[in-house]
């Protein structure tokens, strides 16, 4: 199995409540029931208030390197990650569990 991690930090400026992000949110949201390959998936905004916090992370596992090909390439993933860009950053890890 493959862990995937994703720390997103919303751009400055930018609010929970925009409604890019309300939708950016509600497309990475979906992706657990779109996207075959996800094993384990999880997303929640952070709850901490501290500077050096991320915003929002997506926690999730896929069984293999080719699967975690595939998720990345996925239409559906493609097009959530495409709303992100407008109005955030983030770093990613994955990593063999």
């Amino acid at each position: 199995m493959i862990r995937h991690l994703v720390l997103f930090k919303l751009n400055e400026g930018v609010r929970r409540d925009d409604e890019r992000v309300v939708a950016g949110v509600k497309a990475f949201q979906e992706l657990d029931g779109i996207v075959p390959e996800i094993e384990f998936w999880e997303c929640a905004w952070n709850i901490t208030d501290r500077p050096i916090a991320y915003d929002f992370a997506i926690n999730s596992a896929v069984a293999d390197a080719d699967a975690l090909k595939r998720y990345i390439e996925h239409p559906a993933h493609q097009a959530a990650a495409g709303q992100w860009r407008e109005f955030a950053t983030w770093v990613i890890a994955d990593y063999p569990f």
